[in-house]
């Protein structure tokens, strides 16, 4: 079964072309701190609440 895409390693100039091409760069909002913050503050918070049923 043939493919339809061309492999640029096949000639010298497509694979120039395709080894200079600039690679995308993450979006400035992926930054994963928002969502290691937010799983801190749910430990923080079950901790207490198990220590608050535990002793309480």
């Amino acid at each position: 079964m043939p493919e339809n895409r061309t492999d640029p390693s096949g000639n010298t100039e497509a694979f120039r072309a395709y080894a200079h091409t600039a690679e995308p760069e993450a979006p400035a909002g992926a930054s994963r701190t928002p969502l290691l913050v937010g799983a801190a503050a749910v430990a923080v918070v079950l901790v207490a609440l198990l220590a608050w049923l535990a002793l309480g």
